[in-house]
């Protein structure tokens, strides 16, 4: 069996906005993802934030590809208002 890389590349950087001080942040990878979701998000729970949360843990233990973890993210954004610019 191969082993999962330690941090799988997202294959195009996110750049968000979860604070209202308009600071963008990017997220190349799915522990970025992951860590943002746990600690920068404005909101503490919902459907979206529930599924990305366990798409990446999952992405990192080699269960999904990382392009899951990105829609995933890219959902829970939509879902709490956050700002995304994806290029």
């Amino acid at each position: 069996p191969s082993v999962p890389a330690l941090l799988p590349d997202i294959d195009r950087p996110i750049y968000f906005q979860a604070s209202r001080y308009g600071e963008l942040r990017t997220v190349t990878n799915t522990s970025e993802a992951a860590t943002a979701l746990n600690t920068a998000w404005p909101i503490d729970s919902g459907r979206s934030l529930k599924t990305a949360k366990r798409t990446c843990q999952q992405v990192l233990s080699g269960k999904r590809p990382p392009s899951e973890a990105r829609n995933a993210f890219i959902a829970a954004a939509v879902e709490a208002n956050v700002y995304v610019k994806e290029r």
